[in-house]
Order: C-alpha cells, then sequence, then structure tokens
C-alpha cells in the first residue's frame, strides 16, 4: 500500500445546501454501500433522493468530501454525540470510504486528520467508529491511526457494536 498522497487533493466539509455536494455525498455513499464491505448493493432511489435532506436534519451531522481535480474520491459521514462520562462531545464516523481506483493513496488517512481537526474544534473528546471484523486493511489503518478497542477494564471485555433493525 502507498501512501503518496496526491498534491492536488482537496478535503472540504459538505455544504448540504450546494446541489453539487449533496451530488457527491450521494455518488460517494453509494460506491461504498455497492463495495462488499458495504453490504454490496446499491443505494435505493428512496435512499438517494432522501439522504441529503436528512442529513441536513441531523444536529451535529457533518460530510467531509475528498476531491481530487474536482472529482469526489472519498467520502466520511460523521456525527457528534456525546459523552456521558466526560460530559464533553464526541464525534462518530458513521461511514468512511474512499473510491477503488484511489485507494492505498493516502486519502483515508487525510479523511482522518480533517476529522480530527473538526473534532478538536467541536471540543470533542475522542472519536469512535465501527469496523467489520474482516476488514483487515481498514482495521490496520485504524490501529496505525491510534485507534483500538473500546474498554473501561480489560476483566470486563471490550465494546461491541450491537443493532436491532426497525421497520
Amino acid at each position: 500500500m502507498s501512501d503518496t498522497l496526491a498534491p492536488d487533493l482537496v478535503i472540504t466539509r459538505a455544504d448540504f445546501a450546494d446541489p453539487a455536494d449533496a451530488a457527491a455525498i450521494v455518488a460517494m455513499l453509494d460506491v461504498y454501500a455497492r463495495d462488499p464491505m458495504g453490504g454490496g448493493e446499491p443505494l435505493s432511489d428512496d435512499v438517494r433522493e432522501r439522504l441529503v435532506p436528512a442529513l441536513a436534519q441531523v444536529p451535529g451531522a457533518f460530510v467531509l468530501l475528498a476531491r481530487l481535480d474536482g472529482e469526489a474520491v472519498g467520502i466520511a459521514n460523521c456525527f457528534t454525540g456525546f459523552s456521558t462520562f466526560a460530559a464533553r462531545p464526541l464525534v462518530n464516523i458513521h461511514d468512511i470510504a474512499v473510491a477503488p481506483g484511489h485507494r492505498g493513496k493516502g486519502i483515508a488517512r487525510a479523511l482522518f486528520a480533517a476529522i480530527e481537526v473538526e473534532a478538536r474544534k467541536r471540543g470533542a473528546c475522542k472519536i469512535t467508529l465501527e469496523v467489520l471484523s474482516g476488514n483487515q486493511r481498514a482495521k490496520e489503518l485504524y490501529a496505525s491511526l491510534g485507534y483500538g478497542d473500546y474498554q473501561l477494564d480489560p476483566e470486563t471485555g471490550h465494546a461491541l457494536f450491537w443493532q436491532k433493525r426497525l421497520s
């Protein structure tokens, strides 16, 4: 994996009201959704239509877009939450993805650096994320950036991310 970052990479916070940013958010999330690590299925037309207006209504939501020569090649969808133990905000990275043809070029690292800058601006005490246990490449990247299992006491084990789907 090469970490040679293209000098023309630009990372910006998306403006949900900007049609170009909105289109880039939908396109990049669709790229991620089609990837095996994103479920392997394209976004439905309904989700494509509702995604950006719905994100704009979520307090604390922000999206970072990575672009090369104006083309969106990476995305980070993040949400501000709250740590009760620290009584401070936290930032959760809900989605992070780089387009397949642009992986291994340092784009994800640049997105993580931009997320950290934004988290510090928000006074966040930590950044959280979820990762599939089989996504070895992502786990290696995250570990190299200082991320790891969450645990309070080794005897009680590490945190697991569970879900219950509501229909």
